[in-house]
């Protein structure tokens, strides 16, 4: 522990961010540097993979992965978050599947913790992750049950780095997931994920399943049952529903697919596309980090989206009615 302290009083005058007062104040008035390495303390014993070595287990393993953010953490907590509602089988389910291990599943989470990772983050990302961690650090902690988890940063490439020389680089390996292959990608009414740029454009073939934007889960077993009688396990799927995704990842692994938790991957790409510096609304697509929907005036969509569609679940089953005859793809 003294090392520890000792280390934290050397960087903190080295970057002259020390608050000569904090170590005799309550925690949550920490400044920052002592705050991180109270998270090396609490952390330092989770390994982390990073982002390519995780897209290595993918690519080359053809892994699945479910992936958890702070929304995911926040939701097994009790709370709520802007698109999900609580739900106590939800948040059950989310902590079980956590600590499972299994062979060709990744369980990726975000904690940038190290002082390394939060120093190339943008200061407005550095400050959520300085507040997240001041409020939740030791409940977060307590869930984490294993030593090895993999990145959910797999996604997030592109508008929380304050360098941004490596993003086309990593970009041509995202697409190497997809390559030459027929995907189905699951994602809300309003994401419409590759629609108006060029990101999905190497595969072989897309499909789409459209989903609530808002409470998923709520349709939970009327998505799962669809894919399962209706969608070949030679498919790759990818998933962008929010925290619903992250357990429909695992649940179609266990009965075969390779399924892929990638949501926010287009709307960073969208963000580099445009080289943006901020969270910014994209038309036509849904931005829960930048204030949700926005329309475009003239309201054009992609008429190739509209073809890709197998199945719209809101209205599938807004009656509970099944006698739709679907020939399977």
């Amino acid at each position: 522990m003294f090392v520890f302290f000792s280390l934290c009083v050397i960087l903190t005058y080295k970057y002259e961010d020390f608050c000569l007062n904090c170590i005799n104040q309550n925690e949550k008035n920490r400044c920052f540097i002592c705050s991180i390495c109270s998270n090396i303390i609490i952390f330092g014993g989770i390994k982390i993979y990073n982002e390519d070595e995780t897209l290595n287990e993918i690519i080359n393993k053809n892994k699945s992965i479910a992936r958890y953010g702070d929304g995911e953490f926040l939701l097994i907590l009790g709370e709520k978050i802007g698109f999900q509602e609580y739900d106590p089988n939800l948040a059950r389910r989310l902590l079980k599947i956590l600590n499972i291990r299994e062979k060709n599943l990744l369980i990726g989470i975000n904690l940038p913790y190290k002082i390394k990772i939060l120093n190339s983050f943008i200061e407005v990302t550095k400050k959520y992750y300085r507040s997240l961690f001041r409020k939740y650090k030791y409940k977060f902690s307590k869930f984490l049950l294993n030593k090895e988890y993999y990145s959910s940063r797999i996604t997030r490439f592109y508008i929380d780095l304050k360098s941004k020389s490596n993003v086309p680089k990593y970009i041509k390996k995202l697409e190497k997931i997809w390559d030459k292959k027929d995907i189905l990608i699951i994602e809300g009414n309003k994401s419409r994920l590759g629609i108006g740029n060029n990101l999905f454009d190497n595969s072989n073939s897309i499909q789409r399943i459209i989903c609530p934007s808002i409470n998923a889960f709520n349709y939970y077993n009327e998505i799962i049952n669809f894919i399962k009688t209706n969608v070949n396990k030679d498919k790759l799927i990818l998933i962008a529903l929010g925290p619903t995704a992250t357990i429909l990842a695992y649940d179609l692994y266990k009965i075969g697919y390779q399924a892929l938790d990638i949501g926010h991957i287009d709307i960073e790409y969208e963000w580099y596309l445009r080289n943006a510096k901020n969270r910014i609304k994209i038309n036509n697509k849904y931005v829960n980090e930048a204030g949700g929907y926005q329309e475009s005036s003239s309201n054009m969509i992609d008429k190739k989206y509209y073809l890709q569609i197998i199945a719209n679940i809101t209205n599938l089953y807004s009656n509970k009615t099944n006698n739709i005859d679907i020939p399977r793809i």
